[in-house]
């Protein structure tokens, strides 16, 4: 495995949205139990919120400084392990029915063959266990900023579950998510072809913008969205004799 370094400031900048990263795990956490997979962890954002609802939480992350981030944020628990492996290595390894939950989110897209990896996370889930994806949408919104951060593609939500069906999970939530993040994004990274985040706007929009969203698509499923969430289950059918 060759060490990857990932400077990682975006990460930094997106850190602080603390109530955009409570909206997103406010869909998540009723699904989130036992033996908890993180695809991607980043500097810790996600995982934090998953510490306390998992027995045991593995967070894998090819970055190796980003690695070292993890160690130290999640040094003084136990039932926290850190491992530096793509997710292909760490799946291949794993074995079939090993984990409970496998929780991904802003990582799909950065692989090539999707397919594969969601047919390799389903097979790595105990029957009735929880895939949690969260992906950047609409394909019209791919941008420069995209395409630097290493995104093959944005998703369409029907495209996406249909993936997720063929990689044999069963599908129980699969929406649009940040009605409001579709025109700044546009307009901004699309039209104007920002490769930055700004950290001015993006704390407005996690101040103001993201409690009213949240509030409006909890009533109402908006009909796109900046990104899709989705819930799905390996079926209990699936289970061996």
């Amino acid at each position: 495995m060759t060490d990857l370094f990932y400077e990682g400031r975006d990460l930094e900048v997106l850190a602080e949205m603390p109530r955009y990263y409570d909206w997103i795990m406010d869909a998540f956490a009723p699904h989130v139990r036992g033996r908890v997979v993180e695809y991607g962890a980043g500097a810790g954002t996600v995982s934090m919120r998953l510490e306390p609802l998992a027995d045991r939480l593995t967070l894998v992350e090819l970055s190796t400084n980003l690695v070292e981030t993890l160690q130290q944020r999640f040094r003084n628990n136990p039932e926290v392990d850190v491992i530096s492996r793509s997710l292909e290595e760490h799946a291949a390894e794993l074995g079939a029915e090993a984990v409970d939950t496998v929780v991904m989110v802003n990582v799909l897209e950065h692989i090539e063959d999707d397919r594969a990896a969601l047919a390799d996370l389903v097979r790595i889930l105990r029957p009735g266990g929880s895939l949690l994806l969260f992906v950047p949408a609409l394909q019209f919104l791919m941008s420069e900023l995209d395409l630097m951060h290493g995104h093959f593609r944005r998703y369409q939500r029907g495209d996406l579950a249909a993936k997720v069906e063929a990689a044999g999970a069963r599908v129980e939530v699969c929406r649009y998510f940040d009605f409001a993040g579709v025109v700044p994004w546009l307009l901004l990274n699309k039209m104007l072809g920002s490769t930055d985040f700004n950290p001015r706007l993006i704390g407005i929009h996690d101040r103001y913008v993201v409690p009213v969203s949240r509030a409006a698509e909890r009533v109402v499923t908006p009909p796109w969205g900046k990104n899709v969430i989705l819930i799905a289950k390996r079926p209990i059918a699936s289970a061996r004799p």
